[in-house]
């Protein structure tokens, strides 16, 4: 029963990230087109392999990010350096995050759109 509700907690969490963060809704946007686009292309397993573990990432980062950002709304509404440090930093992360994969997208996609044109 423990274990049920943990995964009822946990899809709580992405509903909440769903419905309020806008930058959740765009990734999730994001996911859909690449994995659109890797069913069409016929994308190897090991390219599957990478673009899951990169969708993953960027999403599990989000949600990560927007837990941090609400732990320090709740410790201060005010300015406060450090804070500010945390949210950019955290944000930051998520950047890093979504360029590895849009590198990595690059890779994979880029030769089979190329070909698509020629």
């Amino acid at each position: 029963m423990k274990l049920l509700r943990s995964f009822f907690y946990a899809g709580r969490g992405i509903k909440y990230c769903f419905q309020q963060e806008q930058n959740f809704r765009i990734h999730v946007l994001a996911i859909a087109v690449v994995l659109s686009a890797g069913f069409y292309f016929s994308i190897s397993t090991t390219e599957w392999i990478f673009v899951t573990g990169c969708c993953t990432i960027v999403v599990a980062m989000e949600m990560l990010n927007t837990a941090l950002e609400k732990m320090c709304d709740l410790v201060t509404k005010d300015f406060h350096p450090l804070i500010k440090c945390i949210k950019d930093v955290s944000a930051g992360a998520v950047l890093v995050c979504a360029a590895g994969s849009l590198i990595t997208g690059t890779i994979i996609f880029g030769p089979k759109i190329i070909q698509l044109f020629k």
